[in-house]
């Protein structure tokens, strides 16, 4: 039985999917919230015990049908995978809780659409080849379109479209990419590809290289690195709470996707194609998070301030590939737990806010008062301390990691300075979201309804995590730096991916 842990964070939410699609459950929404939650709890157990057996019995390797690799399906769960699927599963635990408060009624189908994206996006973790990738991408983004539009309204539908269409170029050019480096490697096994890659021949390199760089603009594209992060904002503000919160782990499976490819199969040992995306990862990850710093400090209403924020995290994490050593990247690991997670509760508390501010929602305006500030002040000052990166909370630490990473001078001239200045616009910008959305208001009276029991939940389980981010550093810091020795290191896995190496 043991044998099969490592599909099971695919086929959980692939059946829960299809069973909440058939009745019983298809009939009722309380039946399905009950279900979800379940499920959901049931996911997190299931990666618990496969990370278990990771940590004890080392790599998990998963044929499916046992066609081995590299001509099979092949699943990989690394240290690496399991962060992330835990991250995930975390994540898309509180996003159903929040919405068992009603966000639910608004549309049909959420809980299956919930479903298939955590199966989507679980897969682009635990896969191991490039168009199995490819595969799951589309599956999370399917699910992703109809989830984006879920309740209507003119404003969602818009950014729907251009979500859609973005995404549909994106993919067409991962198909070109992906033939491309078939043409060149005859291989998408990424463990195959990384073994044969320093092998071409001039010809074939340049079409490999082309390929290389076709796949970064794709990853790029879901990462919302600079220039193609002008879709985020629009988008992630648009989209229902619990949707955005689960989204803040959408742009992750981009920066995963470049950390695994960019590192495993164009890494150190990939020959003339050794670390191509180097010279263009520096300037465009600092440029992110300059323009992300600036997105901050213009946004008009706390969902785009949130938006923004999740691009500031995306440019700091891009530094930390681009500083390409084992320390930066386990820093940057535990960047991406912390800033995934708070980016999650900022989306939820922002909605919050929104429904006891009438109209005004969470515009920065003068509205009505809050029914429950001091409920909502908490959770927000929590929450703002710890995505500003203040003492003594997670991004604190997360942040000095990062600044720790960057031991060169030049690297030190142009990291510090646009990664502390960034956190400062930061500090500016959430402080004037505070001040207005807590304090502005006209009248002491409100006929706002009170909070979801299911809401408030969500969020303090979310905002938990900061603490026991401080409290648990150390291990959790142990365990980012040997997942990043794993990365770093991956031809030691090769035995285990690729018994007796492949020709």
């Amino acid at each position: 039985m043991t044998q099969h842990l490592a599909i099971l964070p695919i086929i959980i939410p692939l059946f829960a999917g299809i069973l909440q699609l058939l009745p019983p459950l298809s009939g009722s929404v309380e039946r399905q919230r009950v279900f979800s939650v379940l499920l959901a709890a049931l996911l997190i157990i299931a990666i618990g015990v496969l990370g278990w057996h990771v940590m004890h019995q080392g790599v998990q390797i998963y044929a499916l049908g046992d066609w081995q690799p590299p001509f099979g399906i092949v699943l990989v769960a690394d240290q690496l995978a399991l962060l992330m699927l835990m991250l995930t599963a975390v994540l898309g635990l509180c996003a159903i809780l929040f919405a068992c408060g009603g966000d639910d009624k608004q549309g049909a189908y959420f809980y299956p659409l919930m479903q298939f994206q955590l199966m989507g996006i679980n897969g682009a973790f635990l896969t191991g080849d490039l168009f199995n990738l490819f595969v799951f991408f589309e599956v999370l983004l399917i699910a992703s379109y109809a989830l984006l539009v879920h309740g209507g309204g003119k404003q969602r539908t818009s950014a729907a479209v251009h979500y859609v269409i973005l995404n549909l170029v994106g993919s067409a050019l991962f198909l070109f990419a992906l033939a491309s480096l078939y043409g060149t490697l005859g291989t998408l096994n990424i463990a195959h590809m990384s073994l044969r890659v320093g092998e071409l021949a001039a010809g074939e390199r340049a079409i490999a290289q082309a390929g290389g760089l076709l796949l970064l603009i794709v990853f790029g594209l879901k990462a919302a690195l600079l220039p193609l992060h002008f879709w985020l904002p629009k988008t992630y503000a648009s989209a229902s709470a619990p949707v955005a919160a689960l989204f803040a782990i959408m742009t992750k499976v981009g920066i995963y996707a470049i950390f695994r490819v960019y590192t495993v199969i164009f890494g150190d040992g990939a020959g003339e194609l050794a670390n191509m995306a180097q010279g263009w990862i520096w300037p465009l990850a600092l440029l992110t998070l300059v323009l992300g710093a600036v997105g901050v400090l213009a946004s008009p209403n706390l969902r785009q301030l949130v938006a923004n924020l999740v691009i500031v995290s995306v440019g700091t994490l891009m530094v930390t590939f681009a500083l390409r050593s084992e320390e930066a990247t386990a820093a940057g690991l535990y960047y991406m737990i912390h800033s995934t997670l708070v980016g999650g509760a900022l989306f939820l508390i922002a909605d919050m806010i929104g429904q006891q501010r009438g109209k005004a929602f969470d515009w920065f305006v003068m509205a009505r008062k809050l029914k429950q500030p001091t409920l909502l002040g908490i959770l927000f000052f929590v929450a703002a301390m710890a995505v500003a990166g203040l003492p003594p909370l997670s991004g604190f630490i997360g942040k000095v990691l990062v600044l720790q990473a960057a031991h060169e001078t030049a690297e030190m001239l142009w990291a510090w300075p646009v990664i502390l200045v960034t956190g400062l616009v930061t500090i500016v910008a959430l402080s004037r979201a505070g001040t207005t959305l807590f304090w502005r208001y006209s009248g002491d009276k409100t006929d706002a309804e009170p909070l979801s029991v299911y809401q408030v939940a969500s969020v303090i389980i979310l905002l938990l995590t900061i603490p026991m981010l401080v409290i648990f550093a150390a291990p959790v810091t142990d365990f980012t730096q040997q997942a990043a020795s794993q990365l770093h290191n991956y031809n030691e896995l090769m035995q285990v991916l690729l018994p007796g190496g492949q020709d």
